[in-house]
């Protein structure tokens, strides 16, 4: 790594986290070597490489941007999956692959689904199948819905709900989404004509005639994306949330601050409701381009008064700022998230609609237009924000446009976050010198 102290902190998919590392984290955090830990929970990654080669790069400007602060760092490391052939910028190939030319299934997204998935050998390779083949008939895109409806295991609404959802109303169950509810070929031409306007528009071209089985291929990722937003939360109440209690009790001093990128964001926003009581600790939060509502943090819904974010009131947890950065540049959050969020338990169609407008107001991410509904949120520009001094509590929400901006689509910027200016921020959020 390229600073130091370093701790790993891994957790399994119930939240349960590796016990040597908790317990070398506790027992090597101090008040006299550590001031400020800075804890990082990873997003679109499904191994340990992959997650430290962003912290490494990420962390490496903070000794020289805070020469005279005491500050620790923890990486997490928890199972989510990220499909091969979504690019991060300033990664290797290794740990980002170029798209392929036709939505099919290769063998790292392969052993990923497995990974994430174990026990469906059978029905990975039946999906693998249908993508390579891609036969024209519609029944056989119904079929390939059916079969990414078994590998996620869509499940009855209870507690263990699959389709974690970001907004809670009262008396109002929520429903199995629609994309799997309703007819799953008309779900893969809707997630087509997306992604075909987003490559016609990010190459300057004339748009053409999707093809409904790059669709398919992007049912898929927003099923096991919906798998692992849930995964996220667990990982972050039952998991980070309990351990970052147990450092205030053995390290009250230790000034926390939580960074979360992508779903990381999603599971460090979770760790404020699984903190005991009374902790004090973290001293800010800081979100990289969200993959969640942004109403998790709302007490009522403009749309919906019955209704209000699954972590209302949580940013007041924080012993300091709630900062959420965001991106109009992030396509994968501005445009196929609304999209999957809109399926989630809506079946109203949005053909002919401009998705961006009419689909993020409702159902828009953290990432992509900042905290939403949240009385006194402020805003700010990058630029300003690391000039300013940032609110002392409260949400902020900072438009990181000016450098979350290179990627193409489906994803675009979303994991273009490796900038020392978000870097600078983090120590701004949490006031550390």
């Amino acid at each position: 790594m390229s600073v130091t102290p370093y701790w790993e902190l891994t957790f399994d998919a119930d939240g349960d986290p590796a016990g040597r590392q908790r317990d070398r984290l506790l027992a090597g955090v101090s008040e006299r070597t550590v001031r400020d830990l800075i804890v990082f929970a990873h997003g679109w990654n499904n191994d340990r490489s992959g997650a430290t080669r962003l912290y490494d790069r990420f962390f490496a400007p903070v000794p020289r941007l805070a020469p005279a602060a005491r500050v620790g760092y923890v990486g997490v490391v928890w199972p989510a999956m990220r499909f091969s052939d979504e690019p991060i910028p300033d990664l290797p190939r290794a740990v980002a692959a170029e798209a392929p030319r036709r939505p099919v299934l290769d063998k790292d997204t392969r052993h990923a689904l497995l990974e994430t998935f174990p026990g469906r050998a059978i029905l990975v390779d039946q999906i693998a199948r249908l993508l390579e083949q891609q036969p024209p008939e519609e029944a056989e895109l119904e079929e390939f819905g059916r079969l990414v409806r078994l590998l996620v295991e869509v499940v009855a609404p209870g507690p263990q709900e699959l389709f974690a959802a970001d907004t809670v109303a009262e008396g109002v169950p929520q429903s199995e989404p629609e994309m799997f509810a309703g007819s799953s070929a008309a779900a893969c031409e809707e997630f087509a004509r997306a992604l075909a306007e987003l490559e016609a528009s990010d190459a300057r071209r004339d748009f053409r005639l999707p093809n409904p089985w790059d669709g398919a291929h992007e049912l898929l990722r927003q099923a096991t994306y919906y798998a692992m937003k849930r995964r996220a939360g667990t990982v972050g109440e039952r998991g980070l949330g309990r351990v970052v209690g147990q450092l205030a009790a053995a390290a009250p001093g230790v000034r926390v601050h939580l960074v979360g990128h992508s779903f990381g964001a999603r599971l460090v926003s979770f760790a404020l409701r699984g903190l005991p009581e009374g902790v004090r600790t973290v001293k800010s939060v800081t979100l990289l381009q969200g993959a969640f509502s942004h109403y998790a943090f709302a007490a009522r819904l403009p749309h919906d008064a019955r209704a209000g974010g699954v972590l209302q009131g949580q940013q007041n947890r924080i012993d300091g700022p709630l900062v959420c950065c965001h991106s109009r540049h992030d396509t994968a959050l501005g445009t196929v998230y609304p999209l999957a969020s809109r399926m989630a338990g809506d079946s109203r169609s949005v053909a002919g609609l401009d998705l961006g407008r009419a689909l993020g107001a409702k159902w828009g991410a953290m990432g992509h237009g900042g905290v939403q509904a949240v009385p006194g949120t402020r805003a700010y520009t990058l630029a300003k924000a690391l000039t300013a001094k940032l609110p002392a509590s409260g949400c902020v929400n900072v438009d990181a446009a000016a450098v979350v901006r290179r990627g193409g689509p489906p994803a675009g910027a979303h994991s273009d976050i490796l900038h020392e200016e978000l870097a600078r921020l983090v120590l701004a959020a949490g006031r550390v010198r």
